[in-house]
């Protein structure tokens, strides 16, 4: 048969392409090829061999024949400068930003609160008959001439003189209502009737009963209630004045008062905690005394406010943590009285609206009875608006 092995010569010839015999149909040195296919008109091209990948890559992932797993491929570095740290990330800085707030309004409401802890308590509410409860808050606040807490070396600088004084060289009553806030300074040398002592100075009956007493002396004259109390001594005013950094003072002429130590020039300045205090005390230089001292001690009580409020005190720790811890030593408070209260009163000494003297009838400080009973009824109704200037003068005094 065609095409079969028969032994004979000629049948081998037939099979000779398959091999590649030269001089055949076989001659072709590439028997095997593969022949491209011819793609008909038309037809979508067929996809791209696969790639093949490096054996290590091939077989990531896969277990070895031991059984065990091979370590995990490790991607190729990127391009330098690419990589993103967690320190680059913008949501640590944000948590770091937050950390911060919350670590300063901790310490912002922690100091004064562990100061307050410190703070001493006086029982100020006389036994008896008092007025009736009033619209509003009015404050006592007093500046005693007490030399506790002081050294001998301090007292001798601060011209504070006898350690045993305890007499009140500062008198205010601070009202707060719907009207506008009114601070009105009593003059230590005004006389006045102290119940079970008579007529005297109104700054004795401090050192005759205390200050129940004083407060049903002041309640008696006034016909004001007073709610709270709060005693600052000598050295509460110095710490306080030196803990925001000074304040600013403007005598209207040239002092040198022998008493207080006090010796400054004409004009605005910024003096130091010492001389702040001797300021709200020098009375002699003036031939109105008593009533130059008042509006002095405004002038402190208004400059040191306006300090306490400024956003520096706040954001300086160092001025924060020293003015708090400057009330505990020299400064208390009423026994009903808590922090909140406190400070209460501290913002409304910031914001006085209306500050005057009560109205006198001479200059040796007593009081103009009809002038002085208009102005406190209207502050006892919480009407302050309605507080016209003749009974609200710097001296007391009728314009």
């Amino acid at each position: 048969m065609a095409g079969r092995g028969n032994g004979s010569e000629d049948d081998g010839d037939d099979f000779d392409w398959i091999y590649g015999a030269e001089g055949g149909r076989g001659s072709d040195p590439e028997p095997t090829r593969r022949i491209p296919v011819q793609r008909r008109p038309g037809a979508t091209p067929p996809p791209p061999p696969p790639t093949r990948l490096p054996p290590a890559e091939q077989y990531a992932g896969r277990p070895e024949p031991s059984g065990r797993r091979p370590a995990p491929a490790t991607a190729p570095p990127g391009p330098p400068g690419r990589g993103r740290g967690r320190w680059s990330r913008p949501r640590t800085y944000l948590r770091l930003v937050l950390l911060a707030l919350v670590l300063w309004l901790v310490f912002l409401i922690a100091v004064p609160l562990v100061a307050w802890n410190r703070v001493d308590k006086v029982d100020f509410e006389p036994s008896g008959e008092r007025p009736g409860d009033q619209p509003g808050t009015t404050y006592l606040l007093v500046g005693s001439d007490s030399r506790a807490g002081l050294s001998p070396e301090e007292r001798k600088r601060l011209h504070t003189g006898d350690a045993a004084s305890e007499l009140t060289d500062t008198i205010l009553l601070l009202h707060t209502g719907d009207g506008p806030t009114t601070l009105v300074s009593i003059p230590r040398d005004s006389p006045l009737e102290i119940p079970g002592h008579g007529v005297s100075k109104v700054n004795s009956a401090y050192a005759k009963g205390g200050t129940p007493l004083l407060v049903q002396t002041l309640e008696q004259a006034t016909g004001l209630r007073i709610d709270q109390y709060v005693e600052i001594g000598f050295g509460g005013l110095v710490g306080v004045v030196d803990a925001v950094g000074g304040i600013e003072s403007c005598p209207k002429q040239r002092i040198k008062d022998k008493e207080s130590g006090l010796d400054v020039r004409k004009g605005c300045q910024e003096v130091d905690g010492a001389t702040a205090l001797a300021y709200s005390r020098a009375r002699k230089y003036s031939p109105i005394s008593d009533l130059a001292r008042v509006q002095q001690q405004r002038e402190v009580i208004s400059a040191v406010g306006d300090k306490v409020l400024s956003p520096w005190s706040v954001l300086n720790p160092w001025r924060w943590w020293g003015l708090n811890n400057a009330v505990p030593d020299f400064f208390r408070f009423g026994d009903t009285t808590g922090p909140v209260d406190a400070g209460r009163w501290a913002l409304a000494m910031t914001k006085v609206e209306k500050s005057c003297t009560v109205p006198l009838a001479r200059a040796d400080t007593t009081w103009d009875s009809a002038r002085a009973e208009r102005l406190f009824g209207r502050i006892a109704q919480d009407r302050t608006g309605e507080i016209t200037k003749d009974l609200c003068t710097a001296t007391g005094l009728a314009d």
